[in-house]
C-alpha cells in the first residue's frame, strides 16, 4: 500500500482473552494564558484602613448589637404583655347584648293629638340595629368616613396613626391633639369606656362620665391596643360595627343611628339612601355642629364631602354620586318643624320627673298637641315681628292656643320658638294682668243677677283706702261718660265703672270668681284688684277665658293625655286636666261671651275682629306699658297673647289694642282659616227683660265710708232681691303701689 509522507505504523494484533482495556487517553490541560504584566499601581502594597474610622466602626457594631440585644427583647417583654393584656380584656368582656344599649337614663317620645311624634328629650335608643340589616349605603358611609381599613387591620392602624401625628405636628398641635387616627375599633372601645362602667358614685353626671371616657392620654393611648385585639377576637368586625352603629352619639338626643335616622328622616335606618346614609355618617365628626336640625345646610356640606369619599373607595358609582350630589337628604316634615318645644317642656314638667326629666325607661307621652296650629302660630308671631316691630327691639311675646275644655292645641313661649329648655314666657312668666282681669269683674255681676243691659255710672269716683289714703282711678280718656250699660263699660273698658261695678258686688266676689276660674296666683287684696293689679300666667289667664267659651265652667289647662312605657300597652297614668266645676251660671256666661264681642265689634279690640268669624275678647295694659295683652276666642278656640320685656321696662307706645290685638288676628285668622264659620254660644240684649233701677241706694261720690259725699243719683243699684252691697274692703296695699300699678288706661 502505497504511503504518501511518512513511516508506516507497526502492526499490532488484538488481544482477544484476558486482557484489560486500555484506559482512555487523558485530555491534555489546557495552557494556561500568560499572565498579564502588572500595572505599576497594582504592583504597589495594599493600604490598611485609617485606625479612627476602623474605632467608628467598631464602636457602631457594638451599639448596634447591643441595641438590637436589648431591643428584641424589649419587643417580645412588650408582646408578651400585649398579649396578656389581651387576654385579660378578652376574658372581662361581656356578651355583645350587653353592650348594645348602656344607657343610665331613658327618653320621652312626645306624640301630638294625631298619634306623630313631634319632640323628643334626653336620649333616645330607636332599637338594636345591626351590620347585617342596615342599609349598605350606610355601613359603607361609616367605613369610608372613619376607617377605610377596617376590615384589613386587627383593631389598630399604624398608618393610620402615623398619619394623625404627623397631621397634627403640621398644624401646630400636640401629637395625641385633634386626629387621632383611630379605627372604628379603637373608637367603640371609647364608647363603651374601655370596659368601664358608670358608677354614679364615681362621676355626679352622665355627661362627665362620658367626658372622662373621651379624653384622649398616652396612657389611654396605649390601653386602646389590648382592648382593641380583645374586642377584635371576641366579637368580630360585624359585631363591632354593630355596636359603632347603636352606641355613637349622632346629635340632638339621638343615641345610636335607628335613633338618627328616625328622628331627622321619619324612617329605620335600614332604609336610608346613600344621600341620607352621608348626611347620618357626618354627624361622627362633631354631632352637635353638623345636626340638620341645627343646620341643614351645613349638614349637607359635611354629607357631600362623605359622599365623595364613599365614591372614591368605590362604593358608590358615578352616576350615583351625581345622583346623591344632585338631590341632598332632607329633614322629615317633624324634623325640620321642630314644632313644640316650649310645649314639650312645660308638658315633661307637668308630669311626674321620675317618668320624665329622671326617668330610666323609655316613655312615650301622648299630648293635645296641633301641630299645624303650633306651625301657623309661630308664623304669625314672625309676619307680625318682621312687619311691624321695629328692628333691634327686645320685645317678646307669648302665645297660647287652647280648646274650651283646657286642652293645649299650641304654646310659642318666646320670638326664639324653636328651642328647648329655655325660659317659657306663657307659663313661667307672672305678669300684671291689667283690664284682661276686668271680665271676672262682670262676671261676678252678672252671676249674681244683674244683666248686661244694667246701667252704671262713668263718673269719678274716689275711694279711702286704710294705710294708703284716697284712690280715685281715672280713665284712659280725661271725659266721662255718665250712665252706659255694662256692655259699653266692658267693650269701651271704663276704669270708673268696672270700680263702681266691683264696689257693688263685693271685691270678695270677684277674687272668688278669679280664682275659681283658675287664677290661683296670689291676688291683690286692695280695690286695685279690678283694674289688673294682681299677676298671672297666659296660661293661666287663657284657661281662665275658656272658662266664659265653656258656659261657665272652671278649666285647669292640661297637655299631657297618656303616659306609659315603650314597651307596654298599658298606659301608667292619664290625662290631668280639663274642665271642672261650674264657677258662674251659664246665662252669666252667654251674656259676658256677647258683651266681649262688642269689645272686637266697636271697642278697645277692633284690630282684633276677624271677617266671616264671630270672636269675643279683651285687651289689657298695664302701668308704665309694661305689658300688653290680648285674649280672646271664636266658637273653635281660645288665644291668649302677652307682649312685654323680659326686664319690665316698659315698651314703646304698645297697648293691648294694638300689637296683642294684631297677633292674635293673625294666630286665629290662620287657624281659622279651614273651620266653617260658627256662631258663638252667647245671649243678646234684646234678649233679656229691661233692666230695673233703683235710686240713692249707693253712695258713688266721694269718699266710701267717710259718709261726706252726696249719693249720686241713678247709679247702678244692687240687683231687686239681692242684699245690700257691702262697705268696700279696706285693703293693706299702699297707695304707692296702687299709683304704681294701676293708671287710668283704656284697653
Amino acid at each position: 500500500m502505497k504511503q504518501t509522507g511518512g513511516r508506516k505504523p507497526p502492526l499490532v494484533a488484538d488481544r482477544r482473552y484476558g486482557a484489560a482495556p486500555a484506559a482512555p487517553a487523558k485530555p491534555k490541560p489546557a495552557p494556561k494564558p500568560a499572565p498579564k504584566p502588572k500595572s505599576a499601581r497594582s504592583r504597589r502594597p495594599a493600604r490598611r484602613m485609617a485606625w479612627p474610622i476602623r474605632l467608628v466602626a467598631g464602636l457602631f457594631r457594638l451599639v448596634w448589637r447591643a441595641l438590637w440585644g436589648v431591643g428584641w427583647r424589649l419587643a417580645a417583654m412588650g408582646a408578651i404583655v400585649v398579649g396578656l393584656a389581651t387576654l385579660y380584656f378578652y376574658a372581662q368582656l361581656p356578651p355583645l347584648e350587653a353592650l348594645i344599649d348602656a344607657r343610665t337614663r331613658g327618653s320621652v317620645t312626645l306624640l301630638d293629638r294625631d298619634g306623630k311624634v313631634f319632640a323628643w328629650r334626653g336620649e333616645t335608643f330607636g332599637g338594636t340595629i345591626t351590620a347585617e340589616t342596615v342599609s349598605p349605603s350606610l355601613s359603607n358611609a361609616i367605613v369610608a368616613t372613619e376607617d377605610k381599613r377596617f376590615y384589613r387591620h386587627f383593631g389598630i392602624s399604624p398608618r393610620g396613626i402615623a398619619s394623625a401625628v404627623r397631621i397634627n405636628l403640621a398644624e401646630g398641635r400636640g401629637p395625641l391633639e385633634g386626629n387621632g387616627g383611630s379605627t372604628i375599633t379603637q373608637q367603640v372601645a371609647k364608647l363603651i369606656c374601655l370596659g368601664v362602667p358608670y358608677d354614679p358614685k364615681a362621676w355626679k353626671t352622665e355627661a362627665d362620665y362620658e367626658a372622662d371616657c373621651r379624653q384622649s392620654s398616652l396612657m389611654r393611648k396605649i390601653k386602646e391596643v389590648p382592648f382593641s385585639f380583645a374586642m377584635e377576637a371576641k366579637y368580630g368586625k360585624d359585631s363591632i360595627l354593630t355596636l359603632y352603629l347603636n352606641r355613637a352619639y349622632l346629635g340632638a338626643g339621638a343615641r345610636g343611628f335607628e335613633a338618627a335616622s328616625q328622628r331627622y328622616f321619619g324612617k329605620s335606618a335600614n332604609e336610608v339612601t346613600p344621600a341620607e346614609a352621608a348626611m347620618l355618617a357626618g354627624l361622627l365628626k362633631a354631632p352637635t355642629r353638623y345636626a340638620p336640625t341645627a343646620s341643614l345646610e351645613r349638614a349637607q356640606g359635611r354629607a357631600a364631602v362623605v359622599l365623595g369619599l364613599m365614591h372614591d373607595q368605590g362604593y358608590l358609582t358615578e352616576s350615583q354620586f351625581r345622583d346623591a350630589l344632585a338631590n341632598p337628604a332632607r329633614l322629615s316634615k317633624a324634623a325640620e318643624a321642630r314644632a313644640g318645644g316650649y310645649f314639650a317642656d312645660w308638658v315633661m314638667e307637668s308630669g311626674p320627673a321620675f317618668l320624665t326629666q329622671d326617668t330610666t325607661e323609655d316613655v312615650i307621652i301622648r299630648t293635645t298637641l296641633d301641630q299645624t296650629i303650633q306651625k301657623r302660630a309661630e308664623e304669625a308671631l314672625d309676619y307680625v315681628f318682621e312687619t311691624k316691630v321695629k328692628a333691634g327691639s327686645k320685645a317678646q311675646a307669648a302665645i297660647v292656643v287652647m280648646s274650651a275644655d283646657g286642652a293645649v292645641r299650641a304654646m310659642v313661649g318666646g320670638r326664639n320658638n324653636q328651642v328647648s329648655g329655655a325660659f317659657n314666657r306663657a307659663t313661667q312668666a307672672i305678669r300684671q294682668t291689667g283690664s284682661t282681669f276686668k271680665p271676672f269683674v262682670y262676671a261676678a255681676a252678672l252671676d249674681m243677677g244683674y244683666t248686661m243691659n244694667s246701667a252704671i255710672d262713668d263718673a269719678p269716683i274716689t275711694l279711702y283706702v286704710k294705710g294708703s289714703g284716697e284712690w280715685s282711678p281715672k280713665n284712659y280718656e280725661p271725659e266721662f261718660r255718665g250712665m252706659m250699660t255694662l256692655t259699653d263699660a266692658l267693650a269701651h273698658s271704663i276704669n270708673t265703672a268696672t270700680v263702681r261695678l266691683s264696689q257693688a258686688v263685693g271685691l270678695e266676689a270677684v277674687r272668688k270668681v278669679a280664682a275659681d276660674f283658675g287664677l290661683q296666683s296670689e291676688l291683690a287684696q286692695g280695690p286695685a284688684i279690678v283694674l289688673g293689679a294682681s299677676g298671672a300666667t297666659l296660661l293661666d289667664m287663657t284657661g281662665a277665658y275658656a272658662g266664659i267659651l265653656n258656659g261657665g265652667s272652671s278649666v285647669h289647662p292640661y297637655g299631657l293625655v297618656e303616659l306609659r312605657i315603650q314597651s307596654d300597652d298599658a298606659a301608667l297614668m292619664g290625662q290631668e286636666g280639663g274642665m271642672g266645676e261650674r264657677v258662674i251660671s251659664e246665662s252669666a256666661a252667654r251674656q259676658l261671651t256677647y258683651m266681649m264681642t262688642q269689645v272686637i265689634e266697636r271697642g278697645t279690640g277692633r284690630r282684633a275682629r276677624l271677617d266671616g268669624h264671630e270672636a269675643a275678647g279683651k285687651t289689657g295694659t298695664t302701668s308704665d306699658y309694661r305689658d300688653a295683652w290680648f285674649i280672646g276666642f271664636t266658637a273653635d278656640y281660645v288665644v291668649g297673647v302677652w307682649m312685654g320685656n323680659d326686664d319690665n321696662k316698659p315698651l314703646t307706645g304698645v297697648t293691648g289694642g294694638g300689637l296683642p290685638a294684631e297677633i292674635w288676628h293673625e294666630v286665629m285668622a290662620r287657624v281659622e282659616a279651614d273651620l266653617p264659620p260658627a256662631p258663638l254660644p252667647m245671649i243678646r240684649p234684646e234678649d233679656l227683660p229691661p233692666p230695673a233701677y233703683q235710686g240713692e241706694v249707693y253712695q258713688a261720690g266721694g269718699q266710701i265710708g267717710g259718709g261726706a259725699a252726696e249719693p249720686y243719683p241713678g247709679q247702678l243699684a244692687p240687683y231687686p232681691g239681692q242684699a245690700q252691697a257691702p262697705a268696700p274692703e279696706q285693703g293693706g296695699e299702699s297707695l304707692v303701689d296702687i299709683l304704681t300699678n294701676i293708671l287710668g288706661r283704656r284697653d
